[in-house]
């Protein structure tokens, strides 16, 4: 049954009883898995727990299809998705918020991003990807070109995404998919899987041949390994934590991939800014999402100059932010993903405090609701900075200047994003060189991008390859060369 039909009644209480998407075909089982509800509880739906046989016919379907989409077909498709989903995205926002626990802003939001990748992957698959290259440059040269054409890989993708996004993370993946006519098998991660598969629904709905995406579910401590080894997989792009990218790139070896990997990022606020536009910053930064995406602000690194003035600030928005029942409109912060979540932020603030740290505001935990918390005089080597705290936490660390920031700002593992706020072009100028980031934002958090424009860092924060649209779709093809006399 089409997920469409029962989304009403997810406020309601009623259960999805959802099935794999097996290229257009929907393969329950006997074996399931409960997907609750991290601010109530209840279980939101079931999902099959897919066999390692599951999965070797998923792929075996991918790399035997062979797809025709034309450049308009592919346009028509991904635009057509981007509307069915922008209308119904107050239905598509209450399974987010049911099964991730974020708050209906936030939801909503993440919906509306993610028709801008459907919009962006469908106008690219417009666009000539080639290149022409005179062959007479030379002495030795000779009167031909070169041309380039950009090819699907010979066999299928392996997606892997994480519970953070439950709806953009998987557009980020099949949308360049789809743009570039490949086949992409999914497993979404088991604690948020029923968004992907209502997405699945939509792209068969939009016209995407079922051939080209399949969505399966289950344990990955069953399946996880046929994901990456499956001999008709060419190349693998995941989102997710540093330990299992790192296995990833292990297991895997003699494949294509993609891996995006977390962050710790940093807001810099240097003597000369805008203190009020800071705090701001700082507070959207740390606390939109629950904190829970690779770009939140995860260290407050403050001129202590200005520490004291811009503390306050920053205290009396976290304050003002309301957490509570996700699915409240005028709640600003719902749930994180679920309990032993909000146990191990609690745990590093009271670390963090034990070893000198003060605790302005939060670190109240009830469940998986755990509240803005504001800390302050945290040193870099407290495991609360020190390693990436997926979280609403805002902890704030003073430096004395510019050569101190960056020194701290680039002491960790990661190199994902920053955010720098100050109006003076030399340290600009500084930042942009010196930061060991994938992207420097001036006077914006480290979250801010298009979801067209080159996203990944370095480090542990990923192998340096890009994602959004444009460079996964490079990533998605071989590039082929041929010559002609001219």
């Amino acid at each position: 049954m089409n997920m469409m039909a029962e989304l009403k009644d997810v406020r309601n209480g009623h259960v999805l009883r959802a099935r794999m998407r097996i290229a257009g075909e929907l393969v329950g089982g006997e074996r399931t898995l409960d997907v609750r509800n991290p601010y109530t509880g209840a279980v939101v739906g079931t999902v099959p727990k897919a066999s390692v046989d599951d999965i070797r016919r998923a792929f075996a379907i991918a790399k035997a299809y062979k797809p025709t989409l034309t450049r308009h077909d592919r346009y028509r498709i991904l635009h057509r998705t981007a509307e069915l989903i922008r209308g119904r995205s107050a239905e598509i926002s209450d399974l987010i918020t049911a099964e991730c626990g974020i708050c209906k802003k936030d939801s909503l939001y993440e919906v509306g991003r993610a028709c801008d990748v459907f919009v962006f992957a469908g106008n690219a698959a417009l666009a000539d990807d080639g290149q022409i290259f005179s062959c007479d440059l030379t002495p030795r040269g000779t009167k031909r070109k070169v041309y380039t054409l950009r090819e699907p890989l010979l066999g299928a993708i392996s997606a892997i995404t994480p519970f953070n996004h439950p709806l953009n993370q998987v557009a980020h993946k099949v949308a360049p998919s789809i743009a570039t006519n490949n086949r992409m098998v999914l497993k979404p991660t088991e604690k948020t899987p029923l968004t992907a598969l209502l997405l699945a629904d939509i792209l068969y709905e939009a016209g995407l041949p079922p051939e080209m995406f399949s969505v399966v579910t289950g344990d990955p401590r069953e399946i996880a390994d046929e994901m990456l080894t499956h001999p008709d997989v060419d190349l693998i792009t995941f989102t997710g934590g540093v330990a299992t990218g790192k296995y990833i790139a292990a297991k895997a070896v003699y494949k294509r991939q993609v891996l995006e990997l977390g962050g710790n990022d940093p807001i810099i606020v240097m003597e000369d800014s805008d203190l009020d536009e800071a705090a701001s910053l700082a507070a959207a930064g740390s606390y939109k999402n629950s904190g829970q995406r690779c770009t939140a602000i995860k260290r407050i690194l403050v001129h202590r100059e200005v520490a004291d003035h811009f503390v306050d600030l920053l205290l009396a928005r976290t304050r003002a932010w309301t957490y509570g029942d996700p699915m409240d409109p005028a709640v600003d912060m719902g749930t994180v993903i679920d309990e032993p979540a909000a146990v191990s932020f609690e745990a590093r603030v009271n670390e963090a405090v034990a070893r000198g740290a003060r605790l302005l505001h939060g670190n109240v935990r009830r469940g998986a609701l755990y509240s803005p918390t504001l800390v302050d005089h945290v040193t870099p080597d407290m495991p609360l900075v020190k390693h990436e705290t997926f979280g609403p936490v805002s902890p704030v660390i003073r430096f004395d200047d510019i050569d101190d920031a960056i020194r701290i700002a680039n002491s960790t593992d990661y190199g994902l994003s920053s955010a720098v706020c100050t109006n003076r072009l030399d340290y600009i100028t500084r930042f942009v060189s010196e930061l060991n980031v994938g992207s420097v934002n001036v006077r914006e958090v480290p979250g801010y991008r298009l979801e067209l424009t080159p996203f990944g860092g370095v480090k542990d924060s990923g192998l340096g390859y890009k994602e959004g649209v444009q460079e996964a779709m490079k990533s998605f093809t071989n590039v082929k060369t041929y010559s002609l006399p001219w």
